[in-house]
């Protein structure tokens, strides 16, 4: 299997230069941070790891997050890049899905609040979110039942509810393919 170092020519020139000649690099590359990354970077900041083990936890999740970069990086951008008022309307739209999560509007109603027609509204969320309408809507709420569990103020079955699930049995199927753990682990005083 070849190394990284095997196969530098791949990279765009820009970060190929930057390794080859790190006395000379400036490299700036800005993108917005992915949900994928976002769940990287709160793993390491609640390592569960102590010595040997936490620096070799810690150096695996940094190898995680540079894949992560480089992957956004080496993307083909075939989207046309969004003007900063669409881009506040995403946010936007982003807003109306986090108040509303336990009753979302359907992606046209979205697209009408937020003056985008539906196309541009989903772009645009893979464009800044790197993931779906509905995409962010689960991962923002499963990230809000990870939470509500981790600092015990609700039960399963209150999470359930509070984050839109009638039923606890998709919660816990939900969260379980979400965090590979069932949301029992994370209730505060679990373990």
């Amino acid at each position: 299997m070849p190394t990284l170092s095997d196969r530098v020519n791949e990279l765009p020139i820009h970060l190929r230069q930057a390794i080859e000649h790190p006395e000379q690099a400036s490299l700036y590359y800005p993108t917005a941070i992915t949900p994928a990354q976002q769940h990287v970077l709160q793993q390491i900041l609640q390592w569960p790891y102590q010595g040997i083990t936490r620096q070799l936890y810690l150096e695996g999740k940094v190898l995680e997050l540079l894949a992560l970069q480089f992957e956004q990086m080496l993307a083909p951008r075939a989207s046309k890049a969004l003007i900063t008022r669409d881009i506040d309307r995403i946010y936007q739209a982003r807003d109306i899905l986090i108040q509303n999560m336990t009753h979302p509007p359907s992606l046209s109603e979205l697209a009408r609040r937020v003056q985008l027609n539906e196309r541009k509204l989903k772009e645009g969320f893979h464009q800044v979110f790197d993931t779906t309408v509905f995409g962010y809507l689960h991962n923002h709420r499963m990230e809000q039942a990870r939470y509500l569990l981790q600092t015990g103020q609700l039960n399963i079955q209150e999470t359930a509810r509070w984050v839109g699930y009638a039923s606890r049995s998709s919660f816990v199927v939900a969260f379980k393919k979400k965090f590979q753990a069932a949301p029992s682990q994370y209730l505060k005083g679990a373990g």
